[in-house]
């Protein structure tokens, strides 16, 4: 999954909550969505790191690291 659609996935979530708790599942449906959002989350940083060591910024991080993230991105 990219990271938009782990967005997407944990809004899904958050939006099914009411039928989760009618079931007793809120807890589960909730630890999913936050799963997807940290998952999002953390593809939307690795994707400015890539972007940033691409442009020249920097951000710190090394170009062969910013090519692994954009490698992973790529699939």
């Amino acid at each position: 999954m990219t990271g938009a659609e782990h967005y997407r996935e944990a809004e899904r979530l958050l939006d099914q909550i009411v039928d989760a708790e009618a079931h007793g599942a809120t807890d589960v449906v909730l630890k999913a969505a936050q799963v997807h959002a940290t998952l999002a989350m953390t593809a939307a940083i690795a994707e400015m790191d890539v972007y940033a060591a691409w442009d020249g910024v920097g951000t710190g991080r090394s170009e062969k690291r910013a090519k692994a993230w954009a490698e992973v991105m790529a699939q």
